[in-house]
């Protein structure tokens, strides 16, 4: 509100600010905090009239969280009123609609909604995230060519072309919660020439995403599923780069051959079989068959429950493949149980230079209790042959940690083991969560504890933050 009155009164008051050259005008009427305070700007001379139509400005629609039919009809009306306001603005950059519980009585709004993005503004940014509904809106067809649009997200729309796509400029699409098809996909896909992130959350139905682009070089999957839990989704990217797996994605098939470029995956799993005790090898072999096809990527990063299942593999007497990965993050509970099956992972991991230790909370633990304990677990893990140094580890950080150090001593059998057995460790940073006075002498006790430990590197520094 202050920049405005300056600008009112600084335009209004002499030629000073009005001889500025236009694209700094411009400039200053993008940092007004209201779009309609940006027109009103047209008032204050000649030279400002049309000022305000060149402005990039962007519009944002959030539905009240009303069930009442009146109150969402209102804001349709309100928004197209507002949309039609806008129309003659040479420059809408972003547009965005959400939390609208969709049906099909609201199509022709939706139609219009899409119109004015795709057809009068030409935006480059277009969101329209609906919320939870039992219908899909479908995507209409003349949405499907258009020139401007750079990032597009679309929830609970469906997407169905009847002829080519055109979204020559799209650098970002992002679909969730829709029923898709292999033709429907490759039609988007192929319309997508300079497309560089692909986001699929919450979609089910593809059996095959073949992504050939040179240009697509992250790919994110979210919850994938399949109502008729007979169809795997096979991933062929030969070029992508970055692979983000999340949640429930019970069948996801990968090979090496098939994503050969990638370079960082992050694996954040949690598998949900209807009766899990009776799948569990299955959610075991998934893992394992997923974990094969990322061998060769150098950055790898791995949730608690894919840790979890990790130590059930390595009870099973399973050994991860060999790796090529120099960047590993592993997100872990504050559980013992869960170290042989980390120490375990890690022998696989021979060319690693960094590990990241992200302590999750009290995660339970209840599938791998069902195998053993924590006194048992103790004990393997300080008789294991868990040997064999990492040669190339010089970075080790356990993040997260909540409390004293000194109250989080469950941690110490691991950072021995870490000491131990990397041969040239540069830095050792552990970094806890507490505020209080009790901080900096716990700081003190512990590094003279970590600095008694065996250690393999003579160049070491142990670093501890909070």
């Amino acid at each position: 509100m202050e920049t405005q009155k300056k600008i009112m009164a600084a335009a209004g008051g002499g030629n000073q600010l009005s001889d500025l050259p236009e694209p700094i005008l411009l400039h200053i009427l993008s940092k007004l905090w209201d779009e309609k305070q940006v027109v009103r700007t047209s008032i204050l001379s000649t030279r400002w009239r049309f000022l305000w139509m060149s402005v990039p400005l962007s519009l944002g629609f959030t539905f009240p969280n009303s069930k009442n039919q009146n109150d969402i009809l209102a804001y349709l009306a309100l928004i197209n009123r507002e949309l039609y306001y806008w129309k003659s603005c040479e420059k809408i950059k972003r547009l965005f609609v959400s939390s609208l519980r969709y049906d099909k009585i609201y199509a022709k709004d939706v139609d219009l909604w899409v119109h004015f993005a795709t057809k009068v503004a030409n935006v480059e940014v277009f969101t329209l995230d609906f919320y939870s509904s039992q219908q899909n809106y479908e995507f209409p067809q003349f949405g499907y060519k258009n020139s401007s649009l750079r990032e597009l997200v679309l929830s609970y729309c469906q997407l169905n072309p009847c002829g080519s796509v055109n979204w020559s400029n799209l650098v970002s699409l992002s679909i969730g919660n829709a029923e898709l098809t292999d033709g429907a996909t490759e039609k988007v896909l192929s319309g997508c020439p300079n497309l560089e992130c692909l986001e699929l959350r919450k979609v089910s139905g593809i059996q095959r995403l073949e992504i050939r682009s040179v240009k697509l070089r992250e790919l994110t999957i979210e919850e994938y599923y399949d109502k008729h839990h007979d169809i795997w989704l096979e991933i062929i990217a030969p070029h992508i780069k970055h692979l983000e797996i999340i949640g429930m994605c019970s069948k996801i098939r990968i090979e090496q051959t098939n994503v050969a470029s990638l370079v960082y995956a992050i694996l954040r799993l949690n598998f949900d079989f209807e009766d899990e005790e009776n799948n569990l090898e299955k959610e075991l072999s998934c893992l394992k068959e997923l974990l094969h096809g990322v061998a060769h990527v150098e950055n790898l990063e791995l949730s608690t429950w894919c840790i979890e299942c990790l130590s059930i593999l390595e009870l099973k007497g399973w050994w991860s493949p060999p790796s090529r990965r120099k960047f590993l993050e592993l997100s872990v509970a504050e559980d013992q149980l869960d170290f042989p099956g980390i120490c375990s992972f890690l022998q696989s991991s021979l060319d690693l230079e960094t590990l990241v230790i992200d302590w999750f909370g009290d995660s339970p633990r209840d599938l791998l209790s069902r195998y053993t304990n924590k006194d048992k677990q103790t004990m393997r893990f300080e008789t294991h042959n868990f040997n064999g140094s990492f040669p190339h580890l010089k970075t080790v950080k356990i993040d997260n940690l909540w409390g004293l150090l000194s109250e989080n001593k469950f941690v110490l059998p691991l950072v021995k083991y870490l000491l131990k057995h990397a041969i040239v460790l540069e830095k050792f940073v552990i970094a806890a969560s507490f505020l209080g006075s009790d901080a900096f002498p716990d700081h003190a006790e512990m590094t003279q504890e970590f600095l008694s430990f065996p250690r393999s590197s003579p160049h070491i520094s142990v670093v501890f933050s909070y």
